[in-house]
């Protein structure tokens, strides 16, 4: 893969919906993706950034102790991240399909989407009957947008039919609900096959691909993102359907916010860079950012009893 080239070896031709060869060039993947790293953001720019990537984060709380009050304090969070009324609400708080109502009831008129993981998440290893009716539980509590993760046992064996048909039952599960079809992109093991899983949820139906559960132990990379923003502007020329991209897992600092954005901004332009397209499914990230943030308007750091942890 290259800055100019086309992911698509052959665009003309489809199998299953999809072109049957994805070349990726790993190395010139890797080195642009660590090319960007080094971009730098004039003082204005960079606080700009900030904001927009505390815009783009979704909020996640996905325990076996979640309980209405730990989601309501999290919405809470979610509206209004700090007491500086200049820092701008989250994206959206996920959570399991019970607790949807309950984000629902607390950001109801609110710009703050609610989302829910579904589908035998992070897994997926359980009957597809049961994977459709999570995803319908979550439609109907409530939620706007819904995560739903591909069998990659399926994907793994070669069975690409079933995962595309999985992924089309999905969608019409989730109703007008948007579907972010996570890959678990560690657990494929290579950008090729990356590419692929990434096309296939697209022509399926996908409204966002995302890299992770959050559950193993590789999650989002900057190289892996990359991939993914090459697969949704090679399908977005190819179909005329834009496509976003969440990137989740691991991603705690500020600086590596930015370096993700600056991804989207080279790859995509900065028509991209909102959070209808792009996503951060990093709640550790928020913190960090509203520091930088903080940071940038007052010219000192922010110690932790500067911001609120809850």
């Amino acid at each position: 893969m290259t800055r100019k080239t086309s992911i698509l070896l052959n665009p003309s031709e489809r199998d299953l919906l999809m072109p049957p060869c994805l070349l990726v060039d790993a190395v010139g993947l890797e080195a642009r993706a660590a090319e960007l790293r080094k971009r730098s953001w004039k003082k204005e720019v960079k606080l700009e950034a900030i904001e927009r990537a505390i815009s783009m984060t979704d909020l996640t709380t996905l325990e076996g102790a979640d309980t209405p009050g730990r989601v309501e304090r999290l919405c809470q969070k979610a509206l209004r991240p700090d007491p500086n009324p200049d820092i701008p609400p989250v994206a959206a708080v996920c959570v399991y399909p019970n607790l949807v109502a309950t984000a629902a009831r607390v950001l109801e008129g609110s710009p703050v989407e609610v989302a829910s993981v579904a589908s035998g998440f992070p897994a997926g290893q359980v009957p597809l009957p049961l994977r459709l009716e999570d995803t319908k539980m979550a439609a109907e509590n409530g939620a706007d947008e819904i995560d739903v993760v591909i069998s990659r046992s399926a994907f793994l064996s070669g069975r690409l039919e079933q995962v595309f048909e999985e992924v089309q039952a999905f969608k019409e599960a989730a109703g007008p609900a948007r579907l972010k079809v996570i890959l678990e992109t560690g657990e494929l093991g290579t950008f090729d096959r990356i590419a692929k899983a990434g096309w296939l949820a697209c022509e399926a139906g996908a409204d966002f691909i995302k890299t992770s559960t959050g559950k193993v132990k590789i999650n989002a990379t900057p190289a892996t993102a990359l991939c993914m923003l090459h697969v949704v502007r090679d399908f977005e020329a190819h179909s005329g359907r834009v496509v976003g991209v969440k990137v989740a897992g691991g991603i705690r600092k500020s600086k590596e916010a930015l370096h993700y954005l600056a991804l989207v901004l080279e790859t995509l332009g900065p028509s991209r860079l909102t959070n209808r397209l792009f996503r951060f499914g990093a709640s550790s990230l928020l913190n960090d950012l509203i520091r930088q943030w903080k940071k940038q308007k007052t010219g000192r750091y922010m110690g932790p009893d500067d911001v609120c942890l809850d």
